[in-house]
């Protein structure tokens, strides 16, 4: 087990999380982990902590602190990537057949809790929310929905104007994004814990995401929850999982076993050269990331691309997965741009 923290954010405004393609009319649904931690950088750099936070994470084989993507949330119910390896799911875990489960991007905690356990899913229970992707308690909305705000350049020497648009994810009340942080050890804890949380504090009020300068992207004061991994996300010490909305079947509960050779990937990951990872077996899939530079040594030029496993995604490996922050940083660039790709990830049980 690891020291962890959960952290809520109810969002005060609309939040743009920019696409891959970096379409302005398409938004993405995740606040991944490598943008979360470029964003608790910039706020560690203006707090004055920057190199030691550089040396104990990116330039550290073995990061003090990692986070999980955004994922997000309404009231009780805290959803998340379920596991490749088991959504959707397979046809005896099913009573009927009429929810289009593969059409879930996001599902509660308390579905993964319930699929690992070996109980059945009951589509009178279930609907999936077409919006947001996320699969709710039936009669339910989802958390958010996808919105667009129309603005006007003007030209200041001939006055004329041109009219274009950028999306946004617009959340319902009771709603926002939760993620979790995982502390290397009690010492990680006791030197970076009131740092990061500070670091959030500072985001909430100067905002996430994409056009910040327009006042998107900010929050409520954050809310925290401290605990231990990987009881926070299938032990119900973290955000509440939704298992009151969870499957209630008399069926005898599974013989769950710890299994520490799969890892349920909650962030994104890029392999160091000490993981060892059998490629020929899980399940995952690959985000191609890039982006633009935002640096007070030069700002607009592209980062390098690189690929990175993405969240869900289900690996096999005989140890601890780390990850590692490649440099990204444009050929010639001032400094090091690190893209974190630190894995965080939960050992999934067996059951049998």
């Amino acid at each position: 087990m690891s020291p962890g923290l959960v952290v809520k954010l109810r969002p005060t405004g609309p939040w743009r999380i920019g696409p891959d393609s970096g379409a302005r009319n398409q938004v993405d649904f995740i606040y991944h982990s490598d943008s979360l931690y470029g964003a608790v950088t910039s706020a560690l750099a203006r707090l004055g902590s920057l190199d030691e936070w550089l040396t104990a994470t990116a330039r550290n084989g073995a990061p003090a602190v990692c986070f999980s993507s955004c994922f997000p949330f309404i009231e009780e119910i805290g959803f998340v990537v379920p596991p490749r390896t088991l959504w959707p799911p397979a046809a005896p875990a099913l009573l009927a057949t009429r929810v289009r489960w593969k059409s879930a991007r996001f599902v509660p905690l308390g579905i993964v809790q319930a699929l690992l356990a070996g109980r059945p899913l009951d589509e009178n229970h279930w609907a999936v929310d077409g919006v947001s992707g996320c699969l709710v308690p039936a009669g339910r909305s989802g958390p958010f929905r996808t919105g667009v705000r129309w603005n006007a350049a003007v030209d200041r020497l001939s006055g004329s104007t041109e009219r274009h648009s950028t999306a946004c994810l617009e959340f319902r009340p009771g709603a926002g994004l939760w993620a979790v942080v995982s502390f290397a050890d009690e010492d990680a804890r006791a030197r970076w814990q009131e740092p990061v949380k500070a670091a959030f504090r500072w985001l909430a009020d100067s905002g996430f995401g994409g056009e910040r300068s327009r006042g998107w992207g900010r929050s409520e004061s954050p809310e925290f929850t401290e605990g231990t991994l990987p009881d926070m996300i299938l032990g119900g010490q973290g955000p509440e999982n939704g298992r009151q909305v969870a499957e209630n079947t008399e069926s005898p509960e599974a013989d769950v076993r710890s299994h520490g050779n799969t890892h349920w990937l909650l962030s994104l990951f890029s392999p160091a050269p000490a993981d060892i990872v059998d490629w020929s077996r899980g399940d995952y899939t690959v985000l191609a990331r890039g982006g633009r530079v935002e640096s007070p040594a030069g700002s607009g030029e592209l980062k390098k691309q690189v690929h990175m496993v993405a969240e869900g995604s289900v690996l096999v490996s005989g140890s601890a997965l780390r990850g590692a922050a490649p440099d990204v940083a444009p050929d010639g660039f001032a400094h090091p741009v690190f893209r974190s790709g630190f894995a965080l990830s939960i050992p999934l049980p067996e059951v049998s």
